[in-house]
């Protein structure tokens, strides 16, 4: 019932684990590929991206990955740090509760969809172009539809689809139906700092079609919370396609039919028999681009940007590599610089 040993085949093998905050590694000398260059490896993990980003400028850490945007741009100007980024399979999103009266129909999630300015909330806030037409960047070719109409900004369309739904101005410029306002809870978290300053963007440009938004920075656990107990209104959050090989995988388990990530109180049963048969090796191409293009109709989730990993490198090491998919880091090829 305990663990004594780890027993594996790499070129390292772990000699400290505590869980999950630290792990130490020494070289396996009998590798059958040879020993690693560099003979002992220690990986931290550090939940805050300011620390993060100091242990990089210090000299404490060779290798840091996942920094913030202004902090990229700040250790992007020291000659000791090799700065690099590579477009990955994580999304920003905005799940929606879809039995919320306000946002039950269609229509009005995507209202809310053609409110937002994706390039220049992207571009403002995480400090490279990657506004989101679709759940998925062209990067996974396979799940990114050729096919389907990108999600466009238009203010005054989106003013005209809720319109079309019976909302109305009220006197501060705040929609009203039936007695009701159009007022929202955004919940979110701190956890990846660009996630409420992305919060007070989107709260902004939902403002100019009518729509209140209040933000509700949290813990991140309080999304699955929430979703379990119906009193979401909308999170957002940042969600990775890829951990298994495939976006199936998370498909899976977030929209056929529902997940704490994913969504909630939508069904197209359309849609999980697709995703199911595909998980089965069923199905092709041309069923993934109609998997896509059924969320990005119905919406249950709002697409905003497409992440990037940024890695901080120092100058003491050279052979180190961004893996976009963040399955390793790449410690077989690293050496120490002459």
């Amino acid at each position: 019932g305990e663990v004594t040993e780890v027993i594996g085949t790499g070129p390292y093998r772990v000699t400290r684990l505590d869980a999950p905050l630290r792990l130490e590694a020494q070289g396996f000398a009998d590798h059958w590929d040879g020993p690693p260059f560099i003979d002992r490896a220690s990986y931290q993990s550090v939940g805050r991206a300011e620390t993060r980003a100091l242990l990089a400028e210090s000299g404490d850490a060779d290798y840091v990955f996942n920094l913030d945007p202004a902090s990229v741009a700040r250790l992007s100007g020291l000659d000791r740090l090799e700065v690099q980024s590579v477009s990955v399979p994580r999304s920003l999103l905005i799940k929606l509760n879809g039995d919320h009266p306000a946002l039950s129909d269609a229509r009005a999630r995507q209202a809310l969809s053609m409110a937002i300015d994706r390039e220049g909330l992207a571009q403002a806030i995480l400090r490279y172009p990657a506004g989101a037409d679709q759940i998925l960047p062209p990067s996974l070719a396979d799940w990114h539809s050729e096919t389907v109409a990108p999600l466009t900004h238009d203010p005054e369309a989106a003013r005209a689809l809720l319109a079309d739904l019976g909302w109305q101005p009220g006197p501060d410029g705040i929609l009203t139906r039936d007695g009701d306002r159009f007022s929202l809870v955004l919940t979110t978290y701190p956890d990846r700092p660009e996630l409420p300053l992305s919060a007070a963007v989107l709260q902004q440009m939902f403002a100019d079609i009518g729509v209140e938004v209040v933000i509700d920075s949290t813990n991140s656990s309080e999304v699955a919370v929430r979703h379990g107990d119906g009193s979401l209104d909308m999170a957002l959050f940042a969600r990775n396609f890829a951990l298994v090989p495939d976006p199936i995988g998370t498909f899976l388990t977030d929209y056929a039919p529902t997940g704490d990530w994913g969504a909630m109180n939508w069904d197209s049963p359309e849609f999980t028999a697709l995703i199911r048969d595909l998980a089965r090796g069923e199905g092709g191409q041309p069923e993934r681009d109609r998997a896509i293009e059924i969320l990005q109709t119905e919406l249950p989730v709002i697409p905003v940007a497409w992440y990037q990993q940024t890695a901080a490198i120092s100058g003491a090491i050279t052979g180190a590599v961004v893996d976009p998919f963040e399955r390793t880091l790449g410690l077989r090829s690293i050496r120490w610089a002459e």
